[in-house]
């Protein structure tokens, strides 16, 4: 018999090795293909082993879920899973959401006495690279790796995901201390536009894969959440660039 099962926490093919080495380990299992991209597993077994077995075999930081098929004749227990689902990736993206509010709240606390929408725009942009550079920087290694499952440019061009955090915390410091902005306007508008397009191209293609807009100490989904913040500072690099010419 054979399920497939949807598996997060995988970002690289030594992750995909890892979870291939440690499911075929498991007694009654016949044979595992893994695919990546999709974040999903295929596990043949010759006798049914329970989702909570599988899960246990596997390290911490991967999480295990039968993938559920459509059943026209159990519509309230699909429902059901899809709320479950939405709920948990609501809690997966509570850091994100989190760190976004809080750097919102300090750009206005900064100008609340004397309000500049430009200079809120700007801290909020710097405060944003800085913050979203520093986790990344917390896994250099493994940063590449993920941000290469979405992103065209790192895709084709490896290096470019080892030197994209200190890109981002150039790019904070330009911003906050009110130094070249019209470069790193533009530089903004380039990288997060090829990025926008990789997060566009997954989300349309309902891959399930991780988000490494906050590195890897995180685990975040790429979902709708991803597409927004980065739209966020592409409007505001537009409207910065609009009132500068």
């Amino acid at each position: 018999m054979k399920h497939t099962y949807t598996i997060e926490g995988m970002t690289c093919g030594g992750c995909k090795a890892s979870v291939e080495k440690y499911l075929n380990e498991i007694e009654h299992v016949t044979n595992v293909s893994i695919h990546l991209e999709k974040g999903e597993a295929e596990v043949t077994m010759d006798k049914n082993i329970t989702t909570e077995v599988l899960q246990k075999a596997l390290p911490e930081k991967y999480t295990l879920l039968e993938k559920l098929e459509k059943n026209v004749f159990a519509p309230s227990s699909a429902s059901s899973a899809t709320i479950e689902a939405e709920k948990s990736k609501l809690q997966q993206l509570k850091p994100l959401l989190l760190i976004i509010f809080y750097i919102g709240i300090a750009s206005i606390l900064l100008h609340y006495k004397d309000w500049s929408w430009s200079e809120f725009m700007l801290d909020f942009m710097g405060l944003f690279y800085i913050v979203f550079s520093f986790f990344k920087m917390l896994d250099l290694k493994g940063f590449p790796e993920s941000f290469k499952m979405y992103d065209p440019l790192a895709k084709r061009i490896p290096i470019y995901g080892w030197i994209y955090p200190f890109i981002e915390t150039a790019l904070g410091i330009l911003f906050l201390m009110r130094f070249e902005i019209e470069i790193a306007l533009i530089v903004t508008l380039i990288i997060l536009g090829i990025t926008t397009v990789g997060v566009t191209k997954t989300l349309l293609d309902k891959k399930s894969i991780k988000c490494a807009c906050l590195g890897t100490a995180l685990k975040l989904p790429m979902t709708e959440a991803t597409f927004i913040e980065n739209a966020i500072m592409i409007i505001m690099a537009v409207l910065m660039l609009l009132n500068i010419f």
